[in-house]
């Protein structure tokens, strides 16, 4: 990507998924057919299949912990601080709905450590959300952060709620009250949300200005991922799919592999899975499968990226492409490909699904998208997976640049945005490898290492208080 500015990604970006004058480039999701009704970024965002009931998300970020702290000696009380939440809220998040009755949600915010900076994770809103779902994902966000060498911890909140069924004015009102339930969690130096599944920089504004109200100042550094108007930044939008691309370029690398002409499967074509498209397709990839929540497609000779696109946009759904084969959901794992790459769900490459790859690297675009039981099979396989910690931290990267700049007051031209973002993950990927050489082990637990180091190395110099 070392030509490609951030305000072309952008720019490019938009004109694949613009619908009717509507910009959607901030919720990538497939969007209702027409005559459907919906909040417009929440339109047609449709819940993914739960993963099987026998994953525990939590459970296995702790193995994952467990190893890494075996791997490298790490102390037993560090390791006990580290294996649970620092703190977690929960609320309930009363909404009244246009009709005038009142529904109940229940939503949380976690911080599981702060010992490197401010809490950074993202906000969703899921249907199928639980508790263990946001410990999870906010323990990921404390080794993301600590990989990639930034001035963060780890967070993660959400409402169980289905956005699809919501109007736009219940959207905003279940964002404030949500807010508003967990403002004493929430500052530039305390908390810093960020778009994830289901929420856009619409979402962001409101909880930005919520917090601003109730505060009675401004608040540009509390959340990121906010609309250029209120300062967010160009390149935030595809900075996730820009990170996955660049870590693909550098996978392919390491196995002496070529970039152009190579073969791309993806699971998910939403926030990630749509811009990365357009991004691997840009490099020469031949982009050759895609699968959603319905079904897959493929074409062995590349699918038409833009076309697919519109597709999506008319339909809601990648099933149905009249330039591609139909696909089973299950079948997309063994299609032929050099690579692949889960944007999608949690858990969604378990033993089976491992063992009928035929990729040579899996770039894991999704949270967590791989069961510990489906990583020893793609570790006994030999196939190269870049972790997820390392994969998708583009996007909080940029989050990262963006709150920088809410609080220098400055912002920073878009290419300079671009360069420090390949620069960054560039220099993670490579430090990443050469810990996990220095180990003798494979990416994950390699990049799990390092982050560990880092964390238990800052709680060190800090002490336990008091």
């Amino acid at each position: 990507m070392a030509n490609v500015t951030a305000g072309k990604i952008d720019d490019e970006i938009a004109q694949l998924h613009r619908v009717d004058g509507a910009d959607l480039t901030t919720s990538l999701e497939p969007v209702a057919p027409a005559g459907e009704t919906a909040a417009p970024e929440a339109a047609g965002e449709r819940p993914e299949p739960v993963p099987p009931a026998a994953f525990d998300p939590w459970a296995a970020q702790v193995t994952r912990l467990e190893d890494a702290a075996a791997l490298i000696g790490l102390e037993d009380n560090l390791l006990g601080m580290l294996s649970r939440p620092k703190r977690m809220l929960e609320v309930s998040v009363p909404v009244r709905r246009d009709d005038g009755r009142v529904d109940v949600f229940v939503g949380w915010r976690v911080h599981h450590d702060t010992a490197r900076g401010p809490a950074k994770g993202g906000l969703r809103f899921h249907p199928n959300l639980t508790r263990e779902d946001v410990q999870a994902l906010a323990i990921a966000m404390t080794w993301k952060c600590a990989v990639v060498d930034l001035p963060f911890g780890g967070a993660k909140g959400g409402v169980r709620a289905d956005p699809v069924s919501l109007s736009i004015a219940e959207l905003e009102r279940l964002t404030r009250r949500y807010t508003w339930e967990i403002l004493p969690m929430l500052g530039p130096d305390r908390d810093v949300p960020a778009p994830d599944v289901n929420t856009d920089e619409r979402v962001m504004a409101w909880l930005m200005d919520t917090v601003a109200m109730a505060r009675g100042e401004a608040a540009p550094g509390v959340v990121t991922g906010k609309p250029l108007e209120v300062g967010g930044v160009q390149g935030h939008h595809g900075a996730t799919a820009e990170g996955v691309t660049i870590m693909v370029r550098e996978a392919f690398g390491r196995l002496g592999l070529p970039v152009a002409g190579s073969r791309v499967a993806l699971q998910g074509f939403g926030k990630v899975g749509a811009p990365l498209a357009y991004l691997l397709s840009s490099l020469g990839v031949r982009v050759v499968a895609v699968g959603d929540y319905a079904g897959a497609v493929v074409n062995s000779a590349g699918l038409d990226v833009a076309g697919l696109a519109s597709h999506v946009r008319d339909h809601g759904t990648v099933v149905g492409f009249p330039l591609a084969d139909p696909l089973e959901s299950g079948e997309l794992f063994s299609v032929p490909c050099d690579a692949f790459v889960p944007a999608a769900l949690a858990g969604a490459i378990g033993p089976a699904e491992a063992a009928a790859l035929t990729a040579k690297v899996v770039v894991e675009g999704a949270n967590g998208p791989t069961t510990t039981e489906g990583d020893a099979v793609l570790s006994e396989r030999g196939i190269l997976v870049v972790p997820d910690i390392l994969a998708n931290a583009g996007g909080v990267t940029a989050s990262y640049f963006e709150w920088v700049q809410a609080r220098e007051g400055y912002p920073w031209d878009p290419a300079v945005t671009a360069e420090r973002l390949r620069d960054r993950m560039e220099t993670a990927f490579r430090t990443v490898c050469d810990r996990s050489d220095a180990l003798g082990v494979e990416l994950r637990r390699g990049a799990h290492a390092l982050a560990l180091e880092r964390v238990g190395a800052a709680i060190r110099f800090r002490g336990v208080f008091p």
